[in-house]
């Protein structure tokens, strides 16, 4: 199985970015978080197996979203 790819949305001072997890650049870029998120969220999926990380304007974890194989689906 492929190593999960994860994915941080965080403010930057010109907007929002979504960057891959020690990268060295933004994969995405917004003014609004909502922007960002969005473009993100394509992204991880076109990837598969994924994860965002969504952080708050005080760089604290908001939320994390998986897609493709969910190490830990929910029952019912």
């Amino acid at each position: 199985m492929a190593k999960r790819k994860t994915y941080h949305v965080t403010k930057t001072e010109e907007g929002w970015q979504g960057m891959l997890e020690n990268g060295k650049r933004a994969s995405v870029t917004g003014n609004t978080k909502e922007e960002t998120l969005g473009k993100t969220i394509d992204l991880a999926k076109k990837q598969g197996n994924s994860s965002i990380i969504v952080h708050k304007q005080d760089g604290k974890i908001q939320e994390e979203r998986t897609y493709g194989n969910d190490p830990y689906p929910p029952k019912g």
